[in-house]
């Protein structure tokens, strides 16, 4: 369906007032904001309380891999290195260097974001599985590195990274970090869906179905396949940095392996590649999986590929086809209930 007033400037829906089209493009976001707000308080426990900003920080991260493999169609299996850079120099940024969190945060991301520019660089001449692995050896030494390395922990870990500040009292409730991390998390999946509305998605889309013809269109297939991967490392980044200063402020090398690629991978496979809401409520439902499977790790990963082929195979397009396929059918029927009443 054609969307008449994207948050670029498309074309404006005739005879619909402008404060109308605001109200019902904006009204869904309000209220989704004020049920996060007053989610903290329906759950029972400080546990669920730190579920809750793992499953947000895990929605930044699916929707920030999203873009690079569902929107331009990159086959990256590097994404959660991406999110150890982000937390490592966050908390690099704030407990070697002194820099509060407010700073440390965007920074991390920023540098991340200029290590996803270099990751994108074999992307010009790999393809497929050869991309797959280029960016998986590039996980691997980004988790070796860490864990050798004496100045951020090695391999016992990098512990006392500060928590943010927030008018001189210190943020180490989870609850009080929720109201940190969710803001955050809604303005990465709105930021997401300009970006897909935007000439840049539609370039993405071009170069995910084919890139020689997406080349002969006059789309700069190197240009924005290395965009790609900067706007996701960017959302890894963030996402590593809101890890890292979450109580108790503690980072491992052994959090960022190849099981936790797999489990993101598993959120955006199951959720659907290229959507974004799909990619969201497979973000929640693998979290919370993967919390209530915790006693049986040493099936984990048996399960989750297992999970991933049945979904390949029997449900293609994920939770997010699953989606459009309703309501899809919703509008057929509502067009032949017209027809038949016009008759």
């Amino acid at each position: 369906m054609k969307d008449t007033s994207t948050p670029t400037g498309g074309t404006a829906q005739q005879g619909v007032p402008a404060g109308s089209r605001f109200s019902r493009r904006h009204l869904p976001w309000l209220a989704g904001f004020v049920a996060l707000l007053l989610l903290p308080w329906a759950t029972p426990n400080a546990y669920h309380h730190y579920i809750l900003n793992i499953i947000l920080i895990n929605v930044i991260l699916a929707v920030g891999l999203n873009i690079v493999k569902g929107f331009a169609g990159q086959v990256t299996v590097g994404h959660i290195a991406l999110a150890a850079v982000g937390a490592y120099a966050s908390a690099v940024f704030a407990a070697k260097f002194g820099l509060p969190f407010w700073v440390a945060l965007p920074a991390a991301t920023l540098f991340t974001g200029m290590i996803g520019a270099l990751v994108g660089i074999p992307s010009f001449r790999l393809e497929g599985a050869y991309l797959a692995l280029a960016t998986l050896g590039l996980a691997e030494s980004v988790r070796v590195f860490i864990g050798v390395t004496d100045y951020i922990g090695a391999a016992i870990g990098f512990s006392d990274i500060p928590p943010p500040y927030f008018f001189g009292r210190s943020v180490v409730d989870h609850v009080a970090y929720y109201y940190i991390v969710m803001p955050l998390a809604l303005v990465g999946i709105y930021f997401s869906f300009c970006i897909l509305r935007s000439d840049i998605g539609r370039s993405f889309k071009a170069l995910r179905e084919d890139p020689l013809a997406a080349a002969a269109c006059g789309v700069n297939v190197r240009k924005y396949k290395l965009l790609a991967f900067t706007i996701s490392a960017l959302y890894a980044g963030c996402a590593g940095s809101l890890q890292a200063h979450m109580a108790p402020g503690f980072l491992h090398p052994n959090s960022y392996t190849i099981t936790e690629m797999v489990t993101l991978l598993l959120m955006v496979v199951l959720g659907g590649l290229g959507h974004i809401w799909g990619g969201v409520v497979g973000a929640v439902i693998v979290t919370i999986i993967y919390d209530l499977t915790r006693d049986y790790y040493q099936y984990q990963m048996a399960i989750f590929g297992t999970v991933i082929v049945l979904t390949v195979l029997y449900m293609p397009r994920g939770i997010g086809g699953l989606i459009d396929n309703y309501f899809a059918t919703r509008r057929f029927v509502a067009i032949r209930k017209a027809k038949a009443n016009a008759a």
